[in-house]
């Protein structure tokens, strides 16, 4: 990727890391095309010298579109939510498209892709750190997101090893920071612990990364990433009780002091999905999330920073970072 000749096109670059992306392309010089759906939320496009070329993952044509002249793909865009009605139209996004998307690159002659995977396909040690190595099956994904990432990256990789696609492997595993304007599922914890309204926790963990640096990850794999590697983007693994009280020492709150078994809140989550199926809107806990929760999701990004020169920030500036955006934007008053 020496130098900075050639269209790159970024799916996702609405959401949340794909703006990241974006905007680290720009910043590194890189002419950058998006993939838009026509009534895509754009505001994390404002401001950015892109070019849109809308089409959607469910349109084949639209993609051979987007991807013709493009020297670069970093394909980014999911339907990322932990409860939906019809599990089958995020497989047609996550599972089909990337399918669609990587044929449509090969046939238009990208040199090289750098495809978005998620920490959610790999294996979890219990009490300790996983990475790229440790093994996964589909009966081990939770919910259709999981199962639907773990076949799109399955995809992915038969495509590069019988097809020769040019791709290399990103999994990012729990971004926050500037941008996240659905916001993501570990957003919203952020906003409710912001507002005041996290009395509780359940006894999880996670592994945190600044977007922006997730961003910055994408494009050293671009660099020097091994074909058909994976590469680990993370940060820090913390508790979610020292999550909350970081967001509640940044704020000036009282940190939730209240540890809540999985089992008091699986009826919660059972209810708050009953609603939704009602309403049609996402529900704040889903039972999919409790089950996940009961295991420590912490990862090692040691591949990415030997053979990539990843250097993650500390999370409690990712933290920092997440809150200061989310006041600025009006999610916290």
């Amino acid at each position: 990727m020496a130098g900075s000749s050639g269209v790159c096109l970024v799916t996702g670059a609405t959401g949340f890391v794909g703006a990241a992306v974006a905007r680290a392309l720009l910043k590194s010089g890189f002419p950058v095309r998006v993939l838009s759906r026509p009534r895509n939320d754009r505001r994390n496009l404002r401001g950015l010298d892109v070019e849109i070329a809308e089409g959607s993952l469910e349109d084949p044509k639209s993609l051979a579109r987007a991807v013709a002249g493009c020297r670069l793909l970093f394909h980014v865009a999911a339907d990322y939510r932990l409860w939906v009605p019809d599990p089958a139209v995020m497989y047609r996004v996550n599972v089909e498209g990337t399918r669609d998307l990587m044929l449509a690159a090969m046939e238009a002659g990208v040199e090289r892709i750098v495809y978005t995977s998620s920490v959610a396909t790999l294996g979890i040690l219990k009490g300790g750190v996983a990475d790229e190595e440790t093994p996964s099956t589909v009966k081990d994904m939770i919910g259709p997101y999981k199962r639907s990432k773990f076949e799109a990256e399955v995809a992915v990789r038969q495509l590069i090893e019988q097809n020769g696609l040019p791709a290399v492997i990103v999994n990012p595993s729990t971004p926050i920071g500037p941008g996240d304007v659905k916001p993501t599922p570990t957003g919203r914890l952020i906003v409710e612990a912001a507002r005041g309204r996290m009395p509780g926790y359940v006894d999880t963990g996670l592994n945190v990364a600044h977007v922006d640096d997730v961003a910055v990850g994408h494009l050293l794999a671009a660099r020097t990433g091994e074909i058909g590697r994976r590469y680990i983007l993370g940060g820090e693994n913390l508790s979610l009780g020292e999550i909350l009280s970081e967001v509640a020492r940044i704020t000036g709150r009282r940190p939730p002091s209240l540890r809540i078994p999985h089992m008091a809140v699986m009826p919660f989550a059972a209810g708050a999905e009953g609603l939704a199926r009602l309403t049609g809107r996402e529900p704040f806990a889903t039972v999919d999330a409790v089950r996940m929760s009961r295991k420590k999701m912490y990862f090692s990004s040691a591949r990415a920073t030997a053979e990539l020169g990843y250097a993650p920030r500390p999370a409690r500036q990712a933290i920092a970072d997440a809150v200061a955006w989310f006041k600025v934007n009006g999610y916290v008053k």
